[in-house]
């Protein structure tokens, strides 16, 4: 009599039960996740979600725009409440672009090919809904400070430009033509992270605008342009495969990189101007120090390493230059 043929298990079957053996045999045990599954995000993940070293971005034409503002009042008074509002309305714009960014890039794949820190959504260990909804939240903080401030001025139109520099954010990588896709990226910046928050913030002080926030708006803009420069200088290859046309991808990594010499060096010349009427304006000059080593590493970066690093002098250099310049003006 033929014996029977042993039965051949399925490696999956065997996978199936043993998993199921696993649960069953010790219930109190966690189930082991898939190998090359994504960890789910912790606190830091979230927090560097935010991208700290962009804050800088915001504070900078605040406080300039705050300097240039108490200026224009004759009295020399000014109203710390509204300057707090608007650094309220400008960081919580800039967190929120980032989680934004986070969450359009990751669900376009654009992140699939980054060589920089991995993204809460482009990485897996955040669902893409929840990171949106974190992006909505600061929207919404934006728009509350934004209400606030209009309440304290009575200047209700102000409401029309916080709700267009809401959609400028959201429509940055997000939308069917993100607008960052098409080399368009430095412009919207230079003109709401340089002159809207600069001369915002003087105006919420002062109801006018002086030719202080809005040359002010100028150095603090192309000083934001440099700082995106440096990111997208360092992502010019996968940015290419992922076919977003940054500024730097369609200038080429060479015309960019002295694109950022120039974006990062004008605003002193404008500096060294405003030294002949504020004298203390002269120590803005002192910023420098930390925007020539990111000239010279850019200039000769060979490594995404070392885009980070100008990255992060290029925001210290906006943050001394708004604060340094804001004082001279306020003082």
């Amino acid at each position: 009599m033929a014996r029977p043929k042993p039965q051949r298990m399925n490696p999956d079957d065997l996978s199936k039960r043993g998993t199921a053996g696993r649960r069953a045999g010790n219930p109190a045990k966690k189930p082991v996740p898939p190998a090359g599954a994504p960890r789910p995000a912790t606190a830091a993940d979230w927090v560097a979600g935010a991208r700290l070293r962009t804050l800088p971005l915001a504070i900078a034409p605040v406080a300039l725009g705050t300097g240039a503002g108490i200026v224009a009042i004759p009295d020399g008074s000014w109203h710390p409440a509204r300057a707090a509002l608007a650094l309220v309305v400008a960081l919580a714009l800039q967190i929120g672009v980032n989680y934004a960014n986070d969450y359009s890039d990751g669900v376009r794949g654009t992140d699939d090919h980054r060589v920089g820190p991995a993204r809460l959504t482009g990485s897996g260990a955040a669902k893409p809904r929840h990171v949106l909804a974190v992006a909505a939240s600061f929207f919404a903080l934006a728009a509350l400070a934004g209400l606030a401030l209009t309440l304290a001025t009575g200047q209700w139109w102000l409401l029309a430009v916080g709700a267009v520099a809401i959609v400028a954010a959201w429509f940055y990588t997000g939308g069917k033509r993100p607008y960052g896709y098409y080399g368009l990226g430095e412009l919207f910046v230079f003109v709401f992270f340089g002159l809207v928050a600069t001369a915002g913030s003087a105006f919420v002080q002062a109801l006018t605008v002086n030719l202080e926030a809005w040359l002010g708006g100028v150095g603090a803009g192309l000083l934001a342009c440099a700082v995106l420069m440096a990111n997208n200088l360092r992502d010019v290859a996968q940015d290419k495969i992922a076919r977003k046309r940054t500024l730097a991808v369609l200038v080429g990594p060479l015309a960019g990189r002295v694109l950022f010499v120039v974006f990062m060096l004008v605003p002193f010349a404008l500096a060294g101007f405003w030294a002949l009427l504020y004298p203390l304006a002269l120590l803005v000059q002192f910023a420098l120090l930390a925007a020539l080593p990111a000239c010279v590493i850019v200039l000769t970066a060979k490594t995404p390493r070392e885009f980070i690093i100008a990255l992060q002098l290029a925001s210290l250099t906006a943050l001394a230059y708004g604060v340094g310049l804001g004082l001279a003006f306020a003082l």
